[in-house]
């Protein structure tokens, strides 16, 4: 229990906690050490382990559809990510804006040690896992969390201490915060995603920016080059500002592409304000292991090389991926589309492309972009897809799994369609030579 919480503190206070996954487990958890009466929402019911945790707590768990009745009242919602609250009006009537805040915020008001919190459209688990490293790498007692992982409240409760938190942020987290103000803030980049969510780019911006809004001339903001005119236009922050582009400073690292050399050199920025020196920084790179599912190398077979990067939910990210490789690309796409110009990748796919599996969901959004520029064809999942491709691929190409897009229409995380994607490669190992 950290000296900022006491038991007691919020008594009296009537909470909600809408969801039941970690972020909304941990917030529930809190807001019960503090005193508060807790009322937790789930429209599906979670399972008996969380039903009986919720009696365990004293927490009145209520399954099922929300009604307007279950936030009369209260003085307090929290939110899951991905809730949008924009949607919620007629549960929250004229409720507040103040009183309905995401888990990080409401983590973040008994929070003293410093943060480096880190958002954008693609890299930041990759970021905030290098920024981890090269932070123990030097010494420093770190917690990293937050969007990734464990989430900030779960920390609080813990008994570790940490000399500093590194927190991955998401635009579904920080547009419900009013408050939360990192010491390091790092923006990586910015394009479109989650227009399933946001109503529009704009909005998405602005959730990211509020990383920026409540830092001080203390505290330092880091963000890409190429956004340093929008952003200086927008007045986004009162700390100290530093832009970046990708530099060779790291070469011979692990992470491949230049968009890991942009990733690199923020993580390096972002951990010099914590005193970490040019020379520590080099050896923890070095030494950093790239994610499963980021650009994973996972077999090679034939002189064929598979390579996963299911983690690529964007365009951004596959023309990452794409770009990441001096060898021919055969190109896994498909699933559930969350926005983004598919037609302003053909330049790259006629460059670097040979041809291109598209699996499950999205064929019409793929095909009515690519048809004509780049040989494709779709199975409705992936295995054949990937048999297929490697059917017709050459010693040297790589078969690269980049989806552009969420997994749900056939996996229930990226995660397990990258597991799916290594097993089928390695089952083609025995398939013989391409030669």
């Amino acid at each position: 229990m950290r000296e900022l919480i006491h038991a007691g503190q919020l008594a009296g206070y009537q909470a909600v906690v809408l969801g039941a996954g970690s972020s909304g487990t941990a917030a529930a958890t809190l807001l019960v050490s503090l005193g508060a009466k807790v009322r937790w929402l789930e429209r599906k019911d979670p399972g008996e382990d969380v039903r009986r945790f919720a009696a365990d707590k004293g927490i009145d768990m209520q399954i099922g559809e929300h009604t307007p009745e279950q936030f009369a009242g209260v003085d307090l919602v929290v939110v899951s990510p991905g809730v949008p609250v924009r949607k919620m009006g007629h549960l929250l009537g004229d409720m507040p804006e103040r009183k309905v805040v995401s888990e990080l915020e409401l983590a973040s008001w008994f929070v003293s040690e410093p943060i480096l919190a880190v958002t954008g459209t693609n890299g930041k688990t990759t970021t905030v896992s290098l920024c981890g490293h090269i932070l123990r790498e030097s010494g420093k007692r770190v917690f990293v969390g937050g969007n990734i992982g464990t989430p900030l409240s779960e920390y609080l409760l813990g008994g570790e201490r940490a000399d500093i938190l590194v927190l991955e942020v998401s635009s579904f987290q920080l547009q419900n915060c009013r408050t939360f103000k990192p010491h390091v803030g790092v923006l990586l980049n910015f394009s479109a995603n989650h227009l399933d969510y946001h109503e529009s780019m704009e909005e998405y911006l602005e959730a990211k920016l509020k990383l920026f809004a409540r830092q001080t001339e203390q505290d330092l903001a880091i963000a890409p080059l190429n956004m340093k005119d929008e952003l200086e236009a927008r007045g986004f922050t009162k700390a100290k500002r530093v832009y970046y582009v990708p530099s060779n400073r790291f070469e011979g690292a692990r992470l491949l592409g230049v968009h890991n050399k942009a990733n690199m050199e923020a993580a390096w920025l972002a951990c010099r304000a914590f005193g970490v020196s040019d020379d520590q920084a080099r050896a923890a790179v070095m030494s950093f292991k790239p994610l499963s599912h980021r650009i994973e190398p996972v077999i090679e077979t034939g002189g064929v090389l598979f390579v996963d990067d299911s983690k690529a939910t964007t365009i951004d990210a596959m023309a990452a991926a794409i770009t990441a490789f001096d060898r021919p690309v055969r190109l896994l796409a498909g699933g559930v589309w969350k926005g983004g110009d598919v037609a302003a990748l053909v330049p790259l796919l006629k460059d670097r492309v040979k041809s291109v599996g598209l699996f499950g969901k999205a064929r019409e959004v793929f095909e009515g972009a690519w048809q004509g520029h780049v040989p494709l064809f779709w199975e409705p999942t992936l295995e054949p897809a990937v048999k297929r491709l490697y059917a017709e691929a050459q010693p040297g190409d790589v078969i690269l799994l980049s989806p552009a897009t969420a997994s749900f229409d056939l996996y229930k995380d990226y995660k397990a369609r990258g597991d799916d994607f290594q097993r089928i490669a390695r089952g083609l190992s025995g398939a013989g030579s391409k030669a």
